[in-house]
């Protein structure tokens, strides 16, 4: 099964779900703004955003007739903690090697 981080990264494996979040770090924005940026159509923006949202990597409000989109710190906090889960057990793991090496060639 997979963890919550894993399932944002796949999210993210997407080029067009990755252009719009990385669009978001400026700040919120509403569709038609993400629309204009990229090449592709306001109706496929409006449905990788929602696939954001599901991960629980960005949120959304209304503003008069507009939603605004921006990232979510609690999701991005999910993703931070599983990619450095996965860093501490690589330089673990690292580690464990560099000793074993050391002590064969004693």
């Amino acid at each position: 099964m997979a963890t919550y981080g894993s399932d944002q990264l796949a999210v993210l494996a997407d080029p067009s779900r990755r252009a719009i979040f990385e669009a978001l770090r400026d700040g919120p924005r509403a569709v038609g703004e993400l629309a204009a940026d990229l090449p592709i159509s306001r109706p496929a923006v409006s449905q990788h955003l929602k696939v954001l949202k599901a991960a629980g990597l960005v949120t959304d409000r209304a503003v008069g007739t507009r939603r605004l989109y921006r990232l979510e710190p609690a999701g991005i906090a999910a993703l931070r903690a599983y990619l450095d889960g996965m860093w501490s057990d690589a330089l673990k793991a690292f580690a464990e090697l560099a000793e074993q090496t050391e002590e064969e060639q004693s």
